[in-house]
């Protein structure tokens, strides 16, 4: 019993002493905050792609029907050695990480930049006076007949400088 008081004793002076002799320093932070410059997609506009009114329920195959996605991209001066970001998001299939869900089931839009997928939430690297070139193209789910009807998908296309 006496022994275990002594130490409890012994601790609380040596932490007391620590904490008298302890030397403080203040710290200091400070830094600039920067604003990257404002893009802009197609002035804020909508980019539309229309498949026409005649795809062939069996003739999707993510090459027929292929269409340009014609948008332009208008950023400010980079001063500060931004990084600029392109990103591609919606909500997408199960069979196609590069396309979109439509409102018919089995049927995705498929994205791709210059030629290769453009998987869906992620982002690539561009600059403004060289931006990817963007194609849309129905694909179907594989064992999937596809029912005749209007379709339509959605996703955003976002520019900023990181």
């Amino acid at each position: 019993m006496r022994i275990l008081l002594l130490s409890l004793l012994t601790a609380g002076i040596s932490g007391l002493l620590s904490t008298a002799f302890a030397a403080g320093g203040d710290m200091r932070f400070r830094g600039t905050l920067l604003e990257p410059p404002p893009c802009s997609i197609n002035s804020g506009n909508n980019i539309i792609v229309d498949f026409g009114l005649k795809v062939g329920v069996k003739k999707v195959d993510g090459v027929n029907y292929m269409q340009n996605i014609n948008y332009d991209l208008v950023c400010e001066p980079n001063t500060h050695g931004w990084a600029l970001k392109l990103k591609l998001t919606g909500n997408p299939v199960s069979f196609d990480n590069a396309a979109v869900r439509t409102n018919i089931n089995g049927l995705g839009i498929k994205i791709l930049r210059d030629g290769q997928p453009f998987v869906i939430g992620s982002e690539i690297t561009i600059t403004p006076t060289s931006k990817p070139q963007l194609k849309a193209v129905p694909v179907q789910q594989v064992g999937i007949t596809l029912t005749e009807g209007a379709f339509e998908a959605m996703a955003t296309l976002q520019a900023d400088y990181q």
